[in-house]
């Protein structure tokens, strides 16, 4: 115990430098490089101003909120993978994902027009939105795989269905949109920070500050979950209320994180798989370090998403299904 531990700190530390070394980095490239030492006087204010704006209203807020996303993803795939005893489970290949993208598509087609007076609110409405589709679909899966209770291989195939489902609908809804509707659409489907502004961080930061301590304290709950449901029976586990709490907990991580972020699949995936061979499957040791690692994926993708094709940029969630697609083909291919 005290070996893993040990060993779980210093990997965290490892992450922890490998971000930071990310993060500057990150700072200094884009469409305008701007150098480091000019990034260091900058942030510390002895600049002579002219990279303020470059750096605090856009690339900064932006890295933020990839960190938050990253944090936030992870533990909601390492959560959504214990409850399921599966390790192919993930926010976007379960439908939480794509119940988020539907309502998104239907602020965008019905509403967004009509709200467009409502100036600085509109900036809250669309992950509002993104949020309460989580939710939807959370709830739809939830339902649908009820029979006295909710096992792990029916929430995985309803949450497939509830996928597919969803995916359709976001199609049909797509084709009847204007060419602009349907451009900033696709663009949010595929996962998209660009838009981003403190105002974004401060709305994702609450929950992240909230939600991930306590889903770390459930790790013991998630553990017992693990080991399936006639063990967690018998060890005297209240396995449905579990379940249940942390599936909500799950959602919410996820929700947040889409509704800020836009629909990015395989980070859940990819960070806890990472993080298990790395540590171990003992989640109060696991789910930190799905954290970092998903925090620096989404650093990297970010990073790359503004340089590979600078000016133009890609949008963040291509970046990472690029990383996370091989890999998720990998898992299918061994298990």
């Amino acid at each position: 115990m005290i070996h893993s531990a040990k060993k779980t700190s210093l990997v965290a530390i490892g992450l922890i430098v490998a971000i930071l070394i990310i993060f500057f980095i990150s700072l200094n490239t884009g469409t305008i490089p701007i150098g480091p030492s000019d990034v260091v006087k900058t942030l510390l204010g002895t600049g002579d101003g002219s990279f303020d704006v470059i750096l605090f209203d856009f690339r900064l807020p932006r890295m933020v909120i990839a960190l938050l996303i990253g944090i936030g993803m992870g533990i909601a795939g390492a959560i959504l993978q214990g409850v399921s005893q599966n390790g192919l489970a993930d926010p976007g290949i379960l439908g939480i994902n794509a119940g988020a993208g539907f309502a998104v598509v239907l602020y965008i087609f019905f509403l967004q027009d009509k709200l467009a007076g409502t100036g600085s609110l509109q900036v809250f409405i669309m992950p509002l939105f993104a949020f309460a589709g989580a939710f939807l679909a959370a709830s739809l899966i939830y339902a649908l795989a009820w029979k006295k209770g909710v096992t792990p291989v029916r929430l995985i195939l309803v949450g497939i269905g509830v996928n597919a489902a969803f995916g359709g609908l976001i199609i049909v809804f797509q084709l009847m949109m204007e060419p602009k509707d349907f451009t900033q659409a696709t663009i949010w489907l595929n996962g998209s920070i660009w838009q981003t502004s403190w105002n974004y961080v401060l709305a994702l930061l609450p929950w992240i500050i909230l939600l991930v301590p306590y889903a770390i304290f459930k790790a013991k709950a998630l553990n017992v979950l693990t080991l399936g449901d006639q063990i967690a029976v018998g060890v005297g586990a209240p396995v449905q209320k579990e379940r249940t709490i942390l599936l909500l907990l799950a959602v919410a991580l996820a929700g947040a994180c889409v509704a800020a972020g836009g629909a990015i699949t395989f980070l859940g995936l990819v960070a806890p798989h990472l993080a298990r061979r790395i540590v171990g499957p003992n989640h109060k040791h696991l789910l930190p370090i799905c954290a970092l690692i998903g925090a620096l994926i989404m650093l990297v993708a970010d990073t790359l998403s503004r340089t590979i094709l600078a000016p133009s940029e890609i949008p963040i969630g291509l970046v990472v299904s690029a990383i996370g697609a091989p890999y998720f083909i990998y898992l299918l291919i061994k298990e």
